[in-house]
């Protein structure tokens, strides 16, 4: 390890009592590496030998040597000193190199990232940030396209690398625990960089991660804790790397590989003989009518994507399964396992099953599941259970993609035979749990409503109306955020689902309302209010209406508190702003991942504490949650619109109306004349050289393609 001892990481393991190492880079500043020995004896107990730490230096000339011998294809790349040591076979030597290169890809990743980052592209659109970290110091500047060019540049060269390095780890002999521990390790950190894994990368290793998995598990119960604790932290961590990193491409967190591409788009092997191929089934990678090449394409590379996604899900479930029988056999009541690094967070622990009761089931990042004290566990034991809480640093992207920016955070209850239980608490008593985002989303300035500017009395209006749109596949909440210039104004709020809301001495056509009141104002001098999913589930608009209260009504809805919940402040006189305000609108939602690995929102509630870093959820029952988040544009002014729709202010855009339905219309009768024109051509048309005394035909060649089979013997 370099300066932190928890980040130890095994380099060997050896019989012999003398035998070579090759040792990664020590650390960035100093160089220092530190090391330490364990000696375990037959009867399985171990002695720590701490040994002299050593200055190391990576071979970088030899190392980009590797990359661009690899990145070039070169026919003498078997002559590598690298790569004919990671042919050897050797555990020791294949683990050791592995990891001392992986360990330079990664730090080149993180340089390039942050070159890219400081050169204006947003941190969120090319990378997931790792669990704990704060927000990024970014410059809003517009997209520059160079550097975006360049970082993809070196993003496909290391990947291309992991892409031909990690066939030589993949196929190495299982023996003991400390093989286990070996391969796992060195596989964590080959995919610690998950923005360079290709599919093949990924599916190696998903695979190679469950075998070492499968291998743990068939001999938990010889091993000690230690070693099976060391094992299993550095395959759940392996588990999170391939997870993300599949997800990424799909939920639009990392760029997409050249190699996946171009892998995606090579036409089949089996392309002239299957003739039911995915791959040539354009109807799959269209975008409506849209065929073109570069759609095709893309789709095309997405469809295999979200495929791979389906397989490493599954098998990264039965992993966790594993790994966490692996583990409970060394814990009693009481005792538990943590695992928490910038890539994951695990925490196992073995506790009575009364101790559930209003329980705090804590994670990183303010991530937690606070349990109610009444629930119905759907076990047979009364007197042990295991929690296994879990947080990843990016949600699946299943079907859904508003998930995109949000933690995914799990917690199951597992009973003594390894299964989990399921857990069902009351819809008046839920579960709370609190979903973090990525720290390094980008949330827009609000924006300026120019209010004072409309004169109300002339067009009669009561409110400033905005129109948004709630559309949505699964249901979600909608949040206000309202920045008065003047914060000693008071407003009226209402609005309406689906249509515009009305309200004064004869109508009252609104679904809610609220008063903002100065005194109620927090130190950002921000009004907020919210609408929960329950309320939008059904709708596909919302038309929101804000006024300011006269001096009258701010003094009796604002300072007399007794009269703000009974009676609406109706008038019908229009009033003019005195002041403009601020907005900024987002939506947010509550999701668990079902079986088939599609979101879905049924039985969750989003509470009011849900802000732009994270959303509160309440929930009945126990799974794997994410959290959605939009901010939406500004909304629709209507009220500008009403006040400003008048012919003379808008010539050029009616006259451009007019002229252009015109033509429309001359258009579609002269369509319609040339439509009825071809009907009368329909039939049989003779040939004007047709003659029943010629002895002579005609050949019509009719072409089916060029697929084995794909000819006829119609005559």
């Amino acid at each position: 390890w370099t300066t932190d001892i928890s980040q130890r990481t095994i380099i060997a393991f050896s019989p012999e009592d003398n035998f070579q190492v090759r040792l990664p880079a020590g650390d960035n500043d100093t160089s220092l590496l530190n090391l330490v020995v364990y000696v375990r004896d037959l009867a399985g107990s171990v002695t720590q030998v701490n040994i002299s730490s050593v200055n190391i230096i990576a071979d970088l000339a030899t190392i980009n040597d590797l990359i661009d011998t690899i990145t070039n294809l070169s026919s003498t790349i078997t002559n590598n000193p690298i790569v004919r040591l990671l042919s050897s076979g050797n555990q020791n030597v294949v683990g050791q190199i592995m990891t001392s290169l992986s360990q330079e890809f990664n730090q080149m990743n993180n340089d390039n990232l942050d070159k890219a980052i400081s050169s204006g592209i947003p941190a969120a659109t090319i990378s997931v940030s790792s669990l704990g970290s704060s927000s990024l110091q970014q410059i809003s500047i517009p997209l520059n396209e160079s550097a975006l060019i360049n970082y993809n540049i070196q993003l496909n060269s290391l990947a291309n690398v992991r892409d031909y390095l990690v066939t030589f780890i993949t196929n190495l002999l299982i023996t003991t625990s400390n093989s286990i521990i070996l391969q796992s390790s060195s596989l964590a950190q080959l995919t610690q960089s998950t923005n360079q894994l290709t599919r093949n990368t990924l599916m190696l290793v998903s695979n190679r991660c469950y075998e070492l998995s499968a291998a743990l598990y068939s001999m938990f119960e010889k091993i000690s804790y230690e070693d099976a604790q060391s094992a299993s932290n550095q395959l759940f961590q392996c588990a999170s790397n391939i997870l993300n990193a599949v997800n990424g491409p799909l939920q639009g967190r990392t760029e997409v590989l050249d190699l996946d591409s171009s892998r995606a788009n090579v036409i089949s092997t089996d392309y002239d003989i299957d003739l039911e191929s995915a791959w040539s089934n354009l109807n799959l990678f269209s975008d409506r009518n849209d065929f073109s090449t570069e759609t095709i394409e893309k789709n095309r590379n997405i469809y295999y994507q979200k495929q791979l996604t389906n397989q490493i899900n599954s098998q990264v479930t039965k992993m966790i399964s594993l790994l966490t029988s692996s583990l409970n056999i060394h814990l009693n009541i009481g005792q538990s396992s943590l695992m928490n690094t910038s890539q994951l967070f695990v925490s196992l622990e073995t506790i009575s099953t009364e101790s559930l009761k209003d329980r705090l089931v804590k994670q990183v990042e303010n991530a937690r599941f606070s349990i109610p004290s009444d629930f119905i566990l759907n076990t047979t034991s009364n007197s042990s259970i295991s929690l296994r809480s879990k947080i990843n640093p990016l949600a699946s992207f299943g079907n859904f993609q508003n998930t995109n920016l949000s933690r995914s955070i799990s917690l199951s209850i597992i009973d003594q035979n390894g299964n989990e239980v399921s857990f069902q608490a009351r819809q008046d008593n839920p579960i709370q749990l609190i979903i973090p985002r990525d720290p390094n989303l980008l949330i827009p300035s609000m924006y300026l409503q120019n209010v004072t500017s409309i004169n109300s009395t002339i067009n009669n209006l009561l409110f400033n109306y905005h129109y948004i749109n709630i559309t949505s596949s699964l249901p979600i909440s909608v949040h206000f955020e309202i920045h008065s210039l003047n914060r000693s104004l008071a407003y009226l709020f209402i609005y309406k689902f689906d249509q515009t809301p009305q309200l004064n001495s004869s109508i009252n056509l609104i679904d809610g309302w609220t008063i903002f009141c100065p005194f109620n104002l927090t130190n950002d001098d921000i009004y907020r209010y919210f609408i929960d999913n329950q309320q939008t589930s059904t709708h596909q608009s919302l038309i929101f209406g804000i006024r300011e209260l006269n001096l009258t009504e701010t003094n009796n809805y604002c300072l007399n508190n007794s009269s703000i919940n009974t009676s609406l402040p109706i008038t019908d006189e229009p009033y003019d702003f005195t002041s403009n305000y601020e907005l900024l609108i987002y939506t947010s939602g509550c999701y668990y991942l079902d079986d088939n690995n599609n979101w879905k929102s049924d039985g969750l509630i989003v509470g009011s504490l849900t802000n732009h870093y994270e959303t509160e959820c309440l929930s009945t029952h126990l799974t794997t949650f994410a959290g959605g988040f939009i901010v939406l544009p500004a909304p629709i002014n209507w009220s500008y619109v009403f006040a400003n729709a008048d012919f003379m202010k808008n010539k050029t855009v009616y006259l451009t109306m007019i002229f252009t339905s015109v033509v429309y219309i001359i258009l579609m009768v002269y369509a319609r004349f040339k439509d009825k024109k071809d009907f009368e051509k329909l039939g049989v048309t003779p040939l004007a050289d047709n003659n029943k005394s010629d002895h002579y035909y005609y050949q019509i060649l009719v072409f089916t393609g060029q697929r084995t089979n794909a000819g006829t013997d119609s005559k």
